[in-house]
């Protein structure tokens, strides 16, 4: 399992473009995000055993077993080399990836068992790491990789059922729901291991990051406000409402029925309150159609909720589109959406663990052009200024991290889609701040103003 680390960096003053950092509270944290399936490399390399990312990316391990010293030594260093430049870890226990023996051996989220193997690596993370991490979030984008892997079938191990794929094997409407529920419950175990035996002593804080698109209604008509409701209620809320009230979003157990797993009395008990924040991952947001009154294609990421997306009205495109397709520059969504979770699960400390701009790079795109991103800041500084408004309303948002602190391997992308604030030459690794970098970085040091390619107040893009 992968361990991904938000890096925090320590606040000061500043004043940009209109955007201060007095506007955020001054304990508030900025950051930059990475994770190390994404970064690290290491195939085969200090006795590894493989992943399921490594052989679905490799076409042509281990449980319970005496811990991998090699990576525990990795790990120790990067956590002491970042504490030693000021920079504080936040560390998501498993990111994406998992081991391929556990995939083999019984189905890994799809068996109940995989709740023992991953509290028995949380435990082990506390226990080396837990003296200097004080910030941990089991799962990153629990939510969306359910969807991925056994919705629509594109992640490993690749299952689903049409209308939403076609894949060998699966079956898109339970499979989703099996694989969350035994999350749901892992973390919820995770989570309780670390206040027994840990928290006393540590003082850290165990969270989740959940990937979050916002939604506004195609139509203003009753239908299409109430799926707008529905199409939230089955992102993030499918994971946190078991964690705050126990059981599964109501729209979810009427449109899914038997197909939703149900929690039992005890389980139910484990799981309220077993959370001490929300990590909100956010990129999206696309207009959304109800289907249950209106005849529509249910074979979108949505579909489940009876819901289907769209990223126009009208003939007007939602935002200014970005390089990633159904993607769009919509910066009000941020403001929207945090209040959406601050009123859903009062008093609950947030983060934004993940919001991010990509760019597309092929072999004609130049070292020059990437590095030259005036676009990632502009996004930057547009999201947070939504997220100041957030909290002047207030929102209890205690951090915001940005996707990527370099450029990566982008899963199914591979190496096209960059979201870095650094680019990386990956044949000589060479790494250079772009733009957004050095933007960033001066914002947060309270240097005073900055110069942008768009000085232009953002702007509400839906109504």
């Amino acid at each position: 399992m992968a361990l991904r680390l938000l890096l925090l960096l320590f606040p000061l003053l500043s004043s940009v473009a209109g955007l201060r950092r007095s506007d955020f509270p001054p304990s508030f944290l900025f950051g930059a995000g990475t994770s190390s399936y994404q970064i690290e490399g290491a195939y085969l390399e200090d006795n590894k055993g493989l992943s399921d990312w490594d052989v679905f990316t490799h076409i042509q391990e281990g449980r319970f077993g005496s811990v991998n010293p090699a990576g525990v030594k990795f790990y120790n260093s990067l956590i002491n080399g970042l504490l030693g430049k000021g920079i504080q870890p936040f560390v998501t226990i498993n990111h994406y990836d998992i081991p391929q023996e556990l995939q083999e051996r019984y189905g890994s989220w799809l068996n109940p068992e995989i709740q023992e193997d991953f509290t028995y690596f949380a435990e082990l993370c506390f226990k080396m790491f837990g003296d200097r991490v004080k910030h941990w979030a089991t799962f990153n984008e629990a939510n969306f990789l359910t969807k991925l892997k056994y919705f629509m079938g594109k992640f490993p191990p690749s299952h689903c059922s049409e209308p939403y794929g076609k894949c060998d094997s699966g079956n898109s409407s339970t499979e989703p729901y099996i694989a969350a529920h035994n999350m749901i419950l892992a973390h919820a175990k995770a989570v309780n291991i670390y206040r027994k035996y840990y928290k006393a002593k540590q003082g850290g804080s165990v969270g989740i990051s959940l990937y979050m698109r916002w939604y506004e209604p195609l139509r203003n008509i009753t239908e299409d406000h109430l799926a707008v409701s529905r199409a939230l209620s089955f992102q993030a809320p499918w994971f946190l409402d078991p964690l705050f009230f126990g059981d599964y979003p109501h729209q979810m157990r009427q449109i899914l029925g038997p197909n939703l797993p149900k929690f039992t009395e005890g389980e139910k008990q484990l799981l309220k309150n077993q959370i001490d924040f929300i990590g909100i991952n956010h990129y999206e947001t696309l207009y959304i159609k109800d289907c249950i009154y209106s005849l529509c294609d249910l074979d979108t990421y949505a579909g489940d909720a009876l819901v289907t997306e769209s990223a126009e009205r009208n003939g007007i495109l939602i935002g200014k589109p970005t390089p990633v397709a159904n993607t769009y520059v919509v910066p009000s969504s941020m403001e929207k959406l945090v209040m959406y979770f601050n009123q859903r699960y009062q008093s609950i400390p947030l983060y934004i663990t993940e919001n991010g701009y990509a760019q597309i790079g092929n072999s004609s795109t130049t070292a020059e052009e990437l590095i030259n991103d005036t676009e990632r800041s502009s996004y930057i500084r547009d999201y947070l200024t939504y997220l100041s408004y957030a909290i002047r309303k207030g929102a209890d948002v205690r951090g915001y991290f940005v996707w990527s602190l370099m450029d990566n391997f982008e899963w199914l992308s591979g190496y096209t889609t960059k979201y870095g604030l650094y680019h990386v030459d990956f044949k000589s690794l060479k790494r250079t701040p772009k733009l957004s970098a050095k933007w960033y970085s001066r914002f947060i040091k309270g240097y005073e103003q900055i110069e942008m390619a768009s000085e232009e107040s953002p702007k509400h893009l839906v109504s």
